[in-house]
């Protein structure tokens, strides 16, 4: 992949797009306040779901899965290249997880990696929330759904995608792993929520 200005000025749009913080956006035009004072504080669907208005929460997974979508379907319209259209959506990824308008203190990220994959192949897309769909059957854990989600992405793409687009998802594979760090721990003690109990 050769860097150029190009490259760099979609990057770094990429990246602006990915911190636009949807859930915080949402909640305070609907007069909730401040999201990050509510529940876990995350800017995600998952907590704005907390606040009662299920309608904001789907429309921040759709708009925060959308930010990766859009970065990577736009570079793959101007460059026709698969790599460079991973390496945006990562960048947009990035951006909601360390988004530079809240002083890079953003979300886990899940939502916009799905945006990312099922854009960069929905092959791999449908493999990826198939993994989720079924954990989350299983053990009935969102979290825990999202990490194997996360992990499938990268094994698949490896396979499946040209060129070394499947690294980039591998790097956001390890920043999921990184946000949820605190949900590994709970998951492992056996005290992490689960969908439908009251924690």
């Amino acid at each position: 992949m050769d860097f150029s200005l190009t490259t760099g000025v979609i990057l770094v749009a990429s990246y602006l797009l990915g911190s636009v913080p949807f859930g915080l956006v949402l909640t305070r035009i609907s007069g909730l306040g401040d999201i990050r004072e509510i529940g876990s504080g995350n800017i995600g669907a998952t907590n704005v779901l907390r606040t009662g208005r299920k309608d904001l929460a789907l429309a921040t997974l759709l708009l925060d899965a959308g930010k990766g979508a859009i970065a990577v379907l736009v570079t793959a319209y101007l460059l026709d290249m698969p790599t460079y259209a991973a390496a945006a959506g990562m960048a947009a990824f990035i951006g909601h997880c360390f988004p530079v308008f809240l002083k890079f203190n953003g979300g886990k990220g899940v939502a916009t990696f799905f945006g990312t994959v099922f854009a960069v192949s929905w092959l791999v897309g449908l493999i990826a929330g198939g993994a989720w769909l079924l954990t989350v059957a299983v053990f009935r854990m969102s979290s825990l759904g999202g990490l194997t989600a996360a992990a499938s992405a990268p094994i698949a793409g490896y396979y499946l995608l040209a060129g070394n687009s499947w690294v980039f998802l591998l790097a956001m594979t390890v920043v999921i792993s990184i946000r949820h760090r605190d949900n590994i721990s709970r998951i492992a003690e056996g005290t992490e929520s689960k969908i439908g109990k009251k924690k």
